[in-house]
């Protein structure tokens, strides 16, 4: 059986359409025709019914279409193992990294570890911690890096790092060693507070708040580089993990309030993985080395 026989047929089935599956096939309609018609044949059974100008699956085709999603998506890992080998890669390393913590120190870690092992084939899926466990579970990625531990005991979990939170607001354009101290009281009553930009600490964070300053105002902002943004813009003031803001309070652009009424929670990265392969404890242990 021609696999591109199964191609042509997948992609008419999603197009419903003989003329577009060409299209996006860059081959010709009768050559679309011939591979359903060659596929047909190799299985017995009609996979379309014609509507005019459109075309819709059969019951067996409906039925089919699934296996041959399957067929094709084992043809391509196929072709990309076969790809990464010819490429001098060995073994393949897949990661799922929460926004926050790519957006650290992670890209110098991945540049210095590719460097290191030239042979594994690093993948990278960007997920927001709460999805990084399902996708470990479905086998999707082989090692999560996350802000928030897992709920599964089948799963194996490492604290990797502990991250102090700093209470962090825009520059007000005055000199570090003239200007007043940066009342906490005032801020809070000024500005918009920014909250859940990380999901292990705000629920508990935002009751110590409240509990002093009940009138507060908060907006929540879901990513920690969109409320960097707003912050530096003036919009508003957050806490945040002190690795996401290091390069913004050295290079002047946010400020960091030292003196505040109650104590500030920690961040949490873990390492999540379904097996203890050497893959995953080699990146591990090179990670180790490194402050995020």
């Amino acid at each position: 059986m021609d696999f591109q026989w199964i191609n042509t047929f997948v992609t008419a089935a999603q197009c419903g359409n003989f003329r577009r599956a060409a299209e996006l096939l860059y081959i010709s309609q009768p050559s679309v025709t011939v591979h359903i018609q060659q596929l047909e044949k190799q299985l017995g059974v009609q996979l379309f019914e014609r509507e005019g100008k459109k075309v819709k699956l059969t019951e067996a085709g409906r039925s089919y279409y699934i296996h041959a999603q399957e067929l094709l998506s084992f043809y391509e890992k196929g072709l990309e193992d076969l790809a990464a080998i010819n490429q001098g890669y060995k073994t393949k390393l897949s990661l799922g990294i929460s926004p926050l913590i790519a957006d650290t120190i992670l890209p110098f870690v991945i540049k210095s570890y590719t460097n290191k092992h030239p042979n594994v084939e690093i993948e990278i899926k960007i997920l927001d911690s709460i999805h990084i466990e399902d996708a470990i579970i479905k086998e999707e990625v082989d090692l999560g890096l996350s802000c928030i531990n897992c709920a599964n005991s089948s799963l194996l979990s490492e604290l990797l790092y502990k991250d102090r939170i700093l209470f962090v607001v825009p520059h007000d354009g005055g000199d570090a060693e003239t200007s007043p101290p940066l009342d906490e009281e005032e801020l809070l009553s000024k500005y918009y507070l920014f909250t859940h930009n990380h999901p292990g600490y705000w629920d508990d964070l935002i009751k110590m708040i409240k509990s002093k300053y009940p009138s507060i105002k908060m907006m929540k902002v879901s990513q920690t580089y969109i409320t960097k943004r707003f912050i530096t813009e003036g919009l508003g003031i957050s806490f945040l993990p002190a690795s996401s803001v290091r390069r913004e309070l050295l290079e002047g652009r946010l400020l960091e309030v030292y003196h505040h009424s109650f104590n500030l929670p920690e961040a949490h990265i873990y390492a999540i993985m379904k097996y203890r392969h050497s893959e995953q404890q080699e990146f591990l242990e090179f990670l180790s080395h490194y402050r995020i």
